[in-house]
């Protein structure tokens, strides 16, 4: 870890160095909570002992940079975490994950290219993640190619390298067409392939005595081609429709509808529609069992009554492989915050859920208090058991200067399997935009 961590501060000295504009955000967090290890008592006598616990409090920090070097049109970003444990040694601290980490070229030959080689972001309709690999974009008159070859992150967002990049790789290609007016149309394509790690567990062998055995995978795949269209007008109304193929079950994955009309003064009126199949990765377990899709359909409206209340609502049905589960919700939206009220029932599991919000800044941004309250109540079936959620949280930020700003917040949440859980967060947010 000290050798990773040299290597990464003698990088980032010399990407200042040489850079012509340095930008970004730190932020340095402490987190605090305590947490409870229930170990069982076996007693040689017919009762069940109860468990004894151990309580154990955490002060996690966390220590975040985001950092721009740009040269030009050539630029250096990067992304990090740096975390551990102040108040009680943990097996893997100190922990450092390398979200982002990339060499880009933005807008060269007029426009026409972008790339990026590093540790990127990939955002796809059916498998977005980080990876590491290149990304070439291409522009050209209302057409936009964008094409990405790389390798899964290792567990963590460790600072290295996959070793079996043959069978742990990511391909992606997209192709954008907005040439036809008010419309955009995208296809894609992703291959998507897993190298699942082995492992050892304990099995018994033809006489019943406990052996050691390797348990070895082959790679999982996922496998689409994806199309979507939107249409926006001038006059408030705009559709999206999706589609999803599944190449290696040769099966739809998925449809998605979404649309939304305004063209009624104060009003609002939204349409959504989804069919979806269970992503199941090809060479997997679970292709083999009998497993069903799902169609689900919500309607909704939201009326301002004036330029601080918006009044919301929506119902929604789903329908299973057998059966099928509602919802609905109704919300008010203000200048002061939020309020909405949820209830879902059918086969889903009943479920009340309340939920209140309200934020206000004060002194021209200087302090902004804020507090949130969560009630849920749910079981899964009209005869079960019903439990009940009880979630608050409370905080305050502070900003003395535009580029400075410091947070607090309590967190409480209540419920029989988490009793009374309490925690704080303390955050620190610095930003920087130098010229050199």
């Amino acid at each position: 870890m000290k050798t990773k961590l040299l290597v990464l501060f003698f990088f980032l000295l010399q990407i200042t160095i040489s850079s012509q504009n340095l930008s970004g955000r730190f932020s340095s967090s402490v987190y605090s909570f305590e947490r409870y290890d229930n170990n069982i008592t076996i007693s040689t006598d017919t009762t069940t002992a109860p468990p004894s616990t151990n309580s154990y409090n955490y002060l996690r920090t966390f220590q975040t940079l985001q950092l721009n070097a740009k040269y030009g049109k050539f630029a250096i970003k990067t992304r990090l975490n740096y975390e551990r444990d102040i108040a009680k040694e943990m097996l893997y601290d100190p922990r450092l994950r390398i979200y982002n980490l990339y060499f880009e070229g933005r807008n060269l030959f007029n426009n026409l290219l972008t790339f990026k080689l590093g540790r990127i972001s990939l955002f796809n309709n059916v498998s977005s993640g980080t990876y590491d690999g290149g990304n070439i974009k291409l522009k050209y008159a209302g057409y936009k190619l964008d094409l990405f070859y790389g390798a899964n992150v290792p567990a963590y967002q460790k600072f290295e390298i996959t070793d079996d990049w043959a069978n742990n790789y990511v391909f992606s290609g997209r192709l954008d067409i907005t040439a036809l007016k008010n419309h955009r149309i995208g296809i894609s394509y992703i291959d998507k392939n897993y190298s699942l790690s082995s492992y050892k567990t304990i099995r018994l062998d033809e006489n019943l005595n406990p052996i050691d055995y390797l348990i070895e995978n082959n790679s999982n795949q996922f496998k689409y081609v994806s199309a979507d269209v939107s249409y926006r007008s001038k006059k408030s109304f705009n559709i999206y429709t999706r589609y999803d193929y599944d190449l290696n079950f040769n099966t739809t994955s998925r449809i998605e509808l979404t649309g939304r009309y305004e063209e009624i003064e104060n009003w609002g009126f939204s349409l959504y529609y989804n069919y979806r199949a269970p992503q199941i990765r090809y060479n997997s377990i679970f292709a083999v069992f009998d497993y069903g899709n799902t169609h689900e359909v919500e309607a909704g409206a939201d009326y301002k009554i004036n330029t601080d209340y918006t009044v919301t609502g929506k119902f929604a049905n789903v329908t299973y492989k057998d059966d099928n589960s509602q919802r609905a919700t109704i919300g008010l939206n203000t200048k002061f915050g939020s309020v909405s009220y949820r209830k879902t029932f059918g086969y889903a599991g009943e479920l009340d859920a309340l939920s209140i919000y309200t934020a206000r800044t004060f002194l021209d941004g200087f302090v902004t208090p804020s507090v949130g309250l969560g009630y849920t109540s749910y079981k899964l079936s009209a005869n079960a058991e019903t439990n009940n959620i009880v979630s608050l949280l409370a905080g305050v930020n502070v900003r003395p200067y535009n580029v400075l700003s410091f947070d607090l917040q309590a967190q409480y949440f209540n419920n029989k399997i988490y009793r009374n859980d309490f925690r704080i967060l303390f955050k620190l947010n610095y930003w920087f935009n130098v010229n050199l």
